[in-house]
């Protein structure tokens, strides 16, 4: 104790909160070495997929880009510069308009037919107790086909002709008479055989999405609905299975819309033979520019082609977004 009438005096080493090794006023930092290997590793795994996205990319569009200003038939270096020319060109072209009939149509089955699919298959595998991974394998397999394959397997083994063909010998088991599936325009059956072998190449797909999507949802959701007397089956799926998929069933639509407007490798090997493709047929978007590149190496007008389709399936995921409210946090 000190004594009566003095005061204690402070030592005068450090000062009060000072800590030891660091000097007073400076924040403690991170190390410059630190942060350059940091970057030195996020450059090592991020830079080669950076590098190929921006090749294989960026700048194969931007070459497109400038190919649809110019007249470039048989050639990768033109000089004739066009404008616009190309591009009036492309959306003057009957065929143009066909297309989009083409993609209406589609759109119109597929869409619709890959949601409810995809998504009663994920409901149904989520609700297994066992072999849950092998069922969702053996459904997303399919996805892993190609579509040229897939196609091909459909044209020759499935819709093969009048007289052969699974389809055919399963319609001649019941009686009925064989059906010219892939020549057929009145009914337009090759609608069909389109719209099957799409269905099955991207249903799995689309079922490992919604079923990720299921499995996110709170059990005490379900729980709670118990307690207040829900019925387990459509009840519960209508108030908090399918509002709870709501950013999942926005991302599945806006995917199948826009593969939609990709469409191609079905059209054209389901359709096309030696002689083309088939005039009762309407092409698909993709057709009209592959037609411009291929048959007529007009690579101008089908640079334009393919940057009018991105322009469009930008526009429209740009839309469909923002009517459906992706990326809006809920409350």
């Amino acid at each position: 104790m000190s004594a009566p009438g003095t005061t204690r005096r402070k030592s005068p080493g450090r000062r009060p909160g000072a800590r030891l090794g660091r000097h007073p006023g400076k924040r403690p930092g991170k190390r410059p070495g630190k942060q350059r290997n940091r970057a030195f590793w996020f450059w090592t795994f991020v830079g080669p997929f950076v590098a190929g996205l921006a090749l294989f990319t960026y700048v194969p569009l931007a070459w497109s880009v400038y190919l649809s200003l110019f007249d470039a038939h048989n050639t990768v270096s033109p000089t004739d510069f066009v404008g616009l020319g190309n591009y009036t060109a492309m959306l003057g072209d009957p065929a143009f308009r066909s297309s989009l009939v083409t993609f209406a149509v589609f759109t119109a089955f597929i869409v619709p037919a890959t949601y409810a699919l995809s998504l009663g298959l994920a409901l149904a595998v989520n609700r297994l107790r066992f072999a849950q991974a092998f069922f969702r394998s053996v459904f997303f397999l399919p996805a892993a086909c190609s579509y040229v394959v897939a196609a091909m397997v459909w044209k020759l083994s499935v819709f093969n002709g009048v007289r052969f063909g699974l389809a055919n010998t399963v319609l001649g088991w019941f009686g009925a008479e064989p059906v010219a599936w892939l020549a057929s325009t009145d009914p337009p059956w090759y609608w069909l055989v389109i719209v099957t072998v799409r269905l099955w190449l991207q249903a799995g797909f689309y079922m490992v999405l919604f079923l990720a999507g299921l499995q996110r949802v709170p059990v005490r959701l379900y729980e709670a609905a118990a307690l207040d007397g829900a019925r387990p089956g459509w009840q519960t799926f209508r108030h908090i299975t399918f509002p709870a998929l709501r950013a999942t069933s926005v991302a599945v639509v806006l995917l199948l819309v826009v593969g939609a407007f990709q469409a191609f490798d079905e059209f054209y090997n389901l359709l096309s033979d030696s002689r083309g493709y088939p005039p009762y047929a309407r092409p698909p978007l993709v057709y009209l520019y592959y037609t411009a590149l291929g048959q007529g190496q007009d690579l101008g007008l089908g640079s334009a082609g393919a940057v009018i389709l991105a322009l469009i399936i930008a526009v429209v995921t740009v839309v469909q977004a923002r009517v459906s409210g992706l990326g809006r946090k809920e409350e």
